[in-house]
């Protein structure tokens, strides 16, 4: 995870993660905090996590995207890396009104890492750009 996290949000991440690999289930505190810290992307972010929705794609070069299959059936592509998703309430609810840290696909992109309820997909330099070069064609 990056540092550009609150610190707060990170050191809860971390918490998770830790308490995860040690008992196979995130303590009630820790949900409660996640709750607190995440607002109301916190409980759709864990039912995306539950639901197995965060892919990994990542190509022979290293480059890294995920893609988590919204509720709605849509298929978004996040970045981990800089916090962004194409999803239209992380536009709304994260950028222009600063009502949320993160939307609920970024989120469920970091509890899938600490949980390890990520999926991987292998794909080719052209795959990935195709799969990066889709949503912008979508959003033009």
């Amino acid at each position: 995870m990056d540092s550009t996290l609150p610190a707060v949000a990170e050191e809860l991440l971390k918490e998770i993660k830790k308490a995860f690999q040690e008992t196979s289930h995130v303590p009630d505190d820790l949900l409660l905090g996640l709750k607190f810290i995440f607002g109301p992307s916190a409980v759709p972010a864990l039912d995306l996590v539950d639901q197995r929705s965060v892919t990994r794609v990542v190509s022979p070069s290293g480059r890294t995207a995920y893609q988590v299959l919204g509720s709605s059936g849509k298929l978004y592509t996040c970045f981990s890396s800089c916090h962004f998703c194409t999803c239209p309430a992380y536009g709304f609810s994260v950028l222009q009104r600063s009502e949320s840290l993160l939307c609920k696909h970024i989120l469920a992109v970091y509890l899938s890492q600490a949980v390890g309820a990520c999926q991987e997909l292998t794909v080719s330099e052209e795959q990935l750009t195709s799969i990066l070069l889709a949503e912008e064609e979508e959003e033009g």
